[in-house]
């Protein structure tokens, strides 16, 4: 049975009627990398962003002469992806730090303490939040277990070693607390330390928040470096403060050029640029590394950046990046090869391929995959994407497409989508002879009747600036457009909330498997 349809009654949602006919695109695929827009330009310079795409509250440990860089992972899973660089612009990915979903995860902390790595991070679920830690003895891993270390009021766990040789943990809102000598818990309770930093009550910002410490110590100085301003909401909320003290237990003094850095302006090319980490690089020069969101794409999320800074006479450091909307001279060190990694991916196994994770898996859910075959063999999960714990991937471009092979079975339902929530996606679904819609986080129609056929088909998906197409084939060769066009530019935090980003990504529903091949990710110009 062919799906080379068109929709007979939009509410209906089903393909019964004549084809809409669309020419494939004639621009040979790429190789999909994690971001096609390349950091560094090869002229000794890079433009920013580092890491296109999704990468928030970045955390780098410099060790010797390697950076080793985590982040927020949030409802993705594996998470706490950790990535490999020499000279803070060539990133490649080693892995990930946890499996086991404890949560949506926020802004980790990586450290390395006695030759042992640490990464601290706090974790929310519907009924609770706490914090966690992880450790390893090679940066690979294994990694262990997540431990539970408790302060569920906190956020942010920034690690630092204090003059009395203790272990502390600093937090959001200006406290700190003592950890034991292991780091694997807890010590006392939690003291404030810290009022922070306070801005014009003129500025355009969404909220105070104080958070995402990060501890540096130079010249008999401890820094402590702070985001406040709120991560999203207007533009020029978000900012970098630093405060020093001689001791761990403070008093703390605010710099006297605070805000070190803010988005000014709109109309500047990143919006809410803030929560920082303070990097020395291997030639003496020193950077900041933190996150924003580029100008008009709060729908790709916030983005890691890379900023110079200069110390100055009298020991505060001043950022010199500008809006980083022109390119910046690199700094040393070597590359550690090709940046990034494929998005593009065949399936062939044996394990889930690193660009991948799941939304908001269960303890089971790895149990799903199957790459025995040809292809990725997928369970299906649910009934709709919401609660088919889809499989997600980082898109780091404006303007990109994405293709797929789907061999449904009876009984299930595969789709490919742009997913930023369970409460907000678009795409379009089959059990293998009709088509469902998704579109606002809804269905069209509102279930899709489970097949005892199935079928095979390809679906592609483009979303050039927000502006969504789908196409449909029954041979991968003779494409037809699909008659409903979507626009995706309100698919973001500040309109749904939970700090995400809009995905392309693949699920499986319903009691049967769906097979997937060939996946194919390309930018657009």
């Amino acid at each position: 049975m062919t799906l080379c349809k068109t929709l007979a009654g939009l509410a209906a949602g089903l393909l019964l009627a004549t084809a809409v006919h669309s020419a494939p695109p004639t621009t040979p695929w790429k190789r999909g990398i994690e971001h096609q827009r390349q950091a560094d330009l090869g002229n000794g310079t890079f433009l920013n962003p580092v890491l296109a795409g999704d990468h928030p509250d970045p955390s780098v440990l410099k060790d010797g002469e390697d950076y080793y860089l985590t982040l927020s992972s949030f409802d993705a899973y594996p998470g706490l992806p950790i990535w490999h660089s020499r000279d803070l612009v060539n990133w490649q990915p080693l892995g990930h730090a946890i499996t086991r979903n404890v949560g949506a995860i926020w802004a980790p902390d990586i450290v390395k303490h006695q030759g042992r790595y640490f990464i601290y991070f706090p974790a929310r679920t519907a009924e609770a939040r706490s914090n966690f830690v992880v450790w390893a003895d090679h940066i690979k891993g294994p990694w262990s277990e997540p431990i539970d270390i408790g302060l569920g009021g906190y956020i942010d766990p920034g690690h630092a070693v204090g003059e009395d040789g203790k272990r502390y943990l600093f937090l959001s809102g200006g406290a700190y607390v003592q950890l034991a000598d292991d780091g694997l818990s807890v010590v006392g309770t939690p003291r404030h330390v810290y009022d922070g930093w306070k801005y014009p009550e003129s500025w355009d910002v969404e909220a105070y928040a104080q958070e995402g410490p990060k501890i540096n110590f130079r010249d008999g100085w401890y820094y402590m470096t702070t985001a406040v301003g709120g991560t999203a909401g207007p533009p020029t909320g978000h900012m970098v403060i630093t405060a020093r003290s001689r001791s761990i237990h403070g008093p703390w003094v605010n710099a006297p050029n605070n805000p070190i850095m803010r988005t000014q302006s709109a109309s500047e090319p990143w919006w809410s640029r803030g929560h920082a980490t303070v990097i020395e690089g291997t030639d003496g020069r020193w950077w900041m590394m933190y996150h924003g969101y580029e100008n008009g794409y709060w729908t790709l999320g916030r983005q890691a950046l890379l900023e110079p800074i200069e110390w100055t006479a009298d020991g505060w450091f001043v950022a010199k990046g500008g809006d980083l909307g022109q390119p910046l001279r690199k700094p040393a060190g070597a590359s550690v090869g090709a940046h990034g990694m494929a998005l593009s991916d065949d399936f062939k196994g044996p394990a889930l391929g690193a660009q991948w994770s799941f939304f908001n898996p269960a303890q089971d859910e790895y149990r799903r995959l199957d790459f025995s075959g040809d292809g990725l063999l997928l369970q299906g999960k649910g009934l709709t994407p919401r609660d088919a714990s889809p499989l997600t991937a980082i898109a780091g471009d404006p303007a990109y497409q994405f293709e797929v092979e789907m061999e449904v079975g009876p009984g299930a339902v595969g789709g490919a989508l742009l997913f930023y929530s369970d409460r907000l996606y678009a795409g379009v679904g089959s059990n293998g002879e009709a088509f469902v819609m998704h579109r606002y986080g809804e269905e069209r129609p509102t279930r899709l009747a489970p097949s005892t056929k199935g079928g095979r088909l390809w679906l592609r998906v483009t979303n050039n600036r927000h502006i969504v197409t789908i196409h449909t084939s029954a041979d991968g060769q003779t494409w037809q457009k699909y008659p409903v066009q979507m626009e995706v530019s309100g698919y973001h935090h500040n309109v749904a909330g939970k700090f995400l980003a809009l995905k392309p990504a693949l699920y499986a529903a319903g009691e049967g498997k769906v097979r997937f091949r060939h996946f194919r990710y390309r930018a657009l110009d």
